[in-house]
């Protein structure tokens, strides 16, 4: 089978930092037989010798510190050039994975133009999403994206969703939609050696050594609310000033993190903020915590989400700290790996969390929790199985599952 991928937000190396669910799936996907186009933006790096995949690049660059008028624009050359590009690809089913929901106009244009089924990935909830967080505030903008949505849906085969609240959503105002609930997921040939690069980490960092360690690695960027670690941590510097916070990435709130942490006065104390690192620091980050937290504004819409952090400590084997509502947070309080925060009192927050990395007993059962989930629910050989078949039977193809796990 000949899938056209398209992703404007791939990270295609294991050295880039980011969400590795595209690579996984493409790889996965390779090596059942099928041939895979990935069509991506043009930060992307091209991906490791052996993945088989076949890249091409759109000339378009996307940011976290752009604005949201910079943004929208970026998006929008990105769908007509990837348009362009999945045009040119024979093919037999596009896979066109949201966001931007823009994808969606190169994933319809290539279809109609070739005859060819379409697979929808909804990431987030859009458009709701954006309008709660400001981005669209004009009557044409959410007008103009409420009805690319509608297109979406109608001109696919089948859709994949990334939480069953998302899933919901659809459903409710597209009854006769095809849904099937695909989450983001734990590759465990990522973390195989995880436990040994995160005691080398640890060995080889004077301020961490075998104090406890609360990571957060991910975007800092407006819908994450990364100012509420700040001031946890400088709650716990009061509590228990030999646990170390570290937030690691970048975005747009980035400066604005560091100048808080300054004036808290816990930058390069308890509070570290670090850069962006390649993927296999990332696993060794992940694999020295004792806790890793996710964190969102408390604004409903965010939490459908489905974090890459969340899943990515989950494959380390470490328990996971959230301070939003929604299917993640039941899914951490109703399995036991890990905690669920309140969303706007971080020294309650500090509180919590002291008490957590300082239980041996709690914190092994968490970690035990938290690997029984990566196995049994988010193993990701399993999950590009189901991908397998939903792309498949698109394209109406025998749905014997071809990926090896």
């Amino acid at each position: 089978m000949r899938i056209v991928y398209i992703d404007q937000h791939y990270v295609p190396a294991a050295t880039s930092f980011g969400g590795s669910r595209s690579l996984g799936f493409a790889r996965r996907l390779v090596d059942a037989g099928h041939e895979v186009h990935m069509i991506a933006g043009a930060g992307a790096r091209p991906a490791l010798p052996g993945a088989g995949v076949i890249e091409h690049f759109v000339p378009v660059r996307y940011s976290n510190h752009m604005s949201y008028g910079r943004r929208i624009q970026a998006f929008a050359q990105f769908a007509f050039g990837a348009a362009r590009a999945a045009a040119r690809i024979p093919h037999d089913v596009i896979f066109a994975s949201s966001t931007p929901l823009t994808v969606a106009i190169p994933g319809i244009y290539a279809s109609r133009r070739h005859r060819t089924p379409m697979v929808f990935e909804v990431r987030d909830v859009w458009p709701e999403l954006p309008i709660a967080m400001g981005a669209l505030r004009s009557p044409a903008t959410r007008w103009a994206a409420t009805w690319l949505e509608a297109q979406a849906y109608r001109h696919s085969s089948e859709i994949v969703a990334l939480s069953p609240a998302m899933s919901d959503s659809i459903r409710r105002r597209f009854p006769d939609a095809k849904v099937t609930v695909i989450p983001n997921n734990c590759d465990f040939l990522e973390f195989a050696d995880a436990d040994s690069a995160g005691e080398r980490l640890r060995a080889d960092t004077p301020w961490l050594g075998d104090r406890p360690m609360v990571l957060y690695a991910g975007t800092i960027g407006l819908a994450n609310g990364v100012d509420y670690i700040v001031r946890m941590a400088a709650r716990l510097s009061q509590i228990d000033p030999e646990i170390r916070v570290v937030v690691m990435g970048d975005g747009a709130k980035r400066d604005e993190v560091r100048a808080l942490a300054e004036r808290l006065g816990v930058l390069d104390r308890t509070f570290f903020l670090m850069p962006a690192v390649m993927r296999k620091d990332a696993v060794a980050y992940f694999a020295a915590c004792d806790l890793a937290l996710s964190t969102f504004r408390n604004i409903p819409a965010l939490s459908a989400n489905s974090p890459n952090k969340v899943f990515d400590a989950l494959a380390a084997g470490r328990p996971v700290a959230v301070n939003n509502g929604g299917w993640v947070a039941e899914m951490i309080a109703e399995s036991g790996a890990g905690l669920v925060l309140e969303p706007d009192d971080p020294a309650a927050a500090a509180e919590a969390v002291a008490k957590f990395v300082r239980h041996p007993q709690a914190c092994e059962d968490a970690r035990t929790a938290a690997r029984r989930l990566a196995r049994e629910r988010f193993n990701r050989d399993l999950h590009c199985q189901e991908l397998e078949r939903i792309l498949m039977r698109a394209a109406g193809v025998s749905a014997t599952c071809h990926v090896t796990c």
